[in-house]
């Protein structure tokens, strides 16, 4: 006894210094798939400069970092960034470029490029349009200034960044960036040629250890270092099960209202851990063999509505057969009355057609549990968490592919443990109510109440998902 409460000890002290451990602060704050864009436009003089700048987090420097950082990208660049003068559409020249690369989460990197591009300023009336990178997820910003003689008389866009020309994001803007990439203005030239604007330096962000992403940056591990590293990997799937969106109500009120057992919980526990490491590996081969076609962050607006789609049609099937075995077992009280009161006496009947109905009940309950257990499994862990998604794309960056692919299955059954967990417990309080003399309406009528609670999680997951697709 004293062996396994030492053993319970160690874990439950491991997993507070792995939760209570600073995370990945190395990541980008905006998140792993997003391409930030900034134009700061000044007209300085008879001239008009753009500076703009690309920002790319770990997933898409993976995908398009070796072509953003090629010399002749700029000019390409340059076609998708409209800039119009009294209606006409000017080019844009280079001017000057530069690339710097910073360490992300994982052990891949961030991108950072700058570019001044330049054009005469001949008009008065400005129009401007970014369109690069138009279907990625991410910070778009653009000012307009004047200096050097030049003036503006309107503008559509402020003079000056939020975002410090993204280099350091307001944290209340972080789940609501900003989403402009037009601009006008009426202005008026200088006489003479500004000179064009002087690229800063940028700070290097601050790499720090921690987070599940951290452990495939490790060197060259020793069995020991192996096994922990996957026993801190199950911890970061445990503590991510319990962050919202992961179905832990769907699950409890799913085993509630199926009569579920301690085997079905651990068959959900199961199939989550199938389902999240294959939506991980699923949406590792569209980022590196179909990104041309599909954009990797779009799939998880369609999971999240397949997700929800799911829950409904389980909290439907859950509902529809508990009001089925309702209307039945109060059909079977209103014949067993009537079949007493004609044969008060044939007890052994009676007991025989009351094991018999007992027997085929138990039978609706498993054939409806089993039946929904996989559409429950795949609605939990259908959204793969990103940081695993980052740690398979860091593995084949750095030829450590045995390593990634552990350490995800781990943080998949860490997950799916917190997810059996809680469906333990819904069991076993479940059982321990039934034990109790509550024969109230409330009690009779939790089956049913679980079963809505599932349909209404099911559609708040729906509605949710719908603006992403639509």
């Amino acid at each position: 006894m004293r062996r396994v409460r030492a053993f319970f000890s160690v874990v439950l002290a491991l997993a507070a210094v792995v939760l209570l451990a600073p995370g990945s602060a190395s990541a980008h704050p905006l998140g792993n798939f997003t391409v930030n864009r900034y134009a700061g436009i000044e007209i300085a003089g008879d001239r008009v400069y753009v500076h703009y700048v690309l920002d790319l987090a770990e997933i898409p420097t993976f995908q398009v970092g070796d072509r953003v950082r090629s010399r002749a990208y700029p000019a390409r660049l340059a076609d998708e960034l409209e800039l119009s003068l009294d209606g006409k559409i000017v080019p844009l020249r280079v001017v000057e470029r530069r690339v710097a690369m910073q360490p992300g989460a994982g052990g891949l990197e961030t991108l950072r490029l700058d570019v001044v591009y330049t054009a005469r300023a001949n008009g008065t009336e400005l129009a401007f349009a970014d369109r690069a990178f138009a279907d990625r997820i991410g910070w778009r910003e653009v000012t307009l200034s004047a200096r050097d003689g030049a003036r503006i008389d309107a503008a559509s866009v402020p003079s000056s960044s939020a975002s410090d020309e993204l280099r350091s994001y307001p944290e209340d803007l972080l789940r609501s960036p900003l989403d402009v990439s037009v601009a006008t203005a009426t202005f008026a030239p200088g006489d003479a040629s500004g000179a064009p604007p002087a690229l800063r330096a940028v700070d290097a962000r601050k790499h720090q250890g921690g987070g599940f992403e951290a452990l495939i940056e490790r060197g060259d591990i020793s069995l020991g270092v192996l096994l922990l590293s996957l026993l801190v990997a199950m911890f970061w799937g445990a503590a991510h099960a319990l962050t919202p969106g992961h179905g832990k109500a769907m699950v409890a009120a799913y085993l509630v209202g199926t009569r579920g057992t301690p085997r079905h919980a651990f068959m959900l526990g199961g199939a989550v851990t199938v389902a999240h490491t294959s939506g991980v590996f699923a949406i590792g081969i569209v980022t590196l063999a179909l990104s041309q076609f599909i954009v990797p962050e779009t799939l998880y607006p369609w999971l999240t509505l397949v997700s929800g789609l799911l829950v409904v049609a389980v909290g439907a099937s859950v509902l529809r057969q508990r009001l089925g075995h309702r209307r039945a077992a109060s059909h079977d009280r209103r014949e067993d009355g009537r079949h007493d009161h004609d044969h008060p006496h044939d007890h052994s009947h009676d007991h025989d057609h009351g094991h018999h109905h007992d027997h085929g009940h138990s039978h609706d309950h498993d054939a409806l549990t089993s039946k929904g257990i996989l559409g429950v499994g795949i609605a939990a862990g259908l959204l793969p968490c990103p940081s695993a998604l980052v740690v398979l794309l860091s593995a084949i960056a750095l030829h450590r592919i045995g390593l990634g692919l552990a350490l995800i299955l781990a943080f998949s059954v860490g997950l799916a443990a917190t997810i059996t967990a809680i469906g333990l417990v819904a069991v076993y309080a479940r059982r321990a109510f039934s034990r109790l003399s509550l024969n109230g309406r409330v009690v009779q009528a939790l089956p049913a109440v679980s079963a809505v609670l599932i349909l209404a999680v099911g559609l708040v997951i729906t509605a949710k998902a719908l603006p992403g697709v639509l």
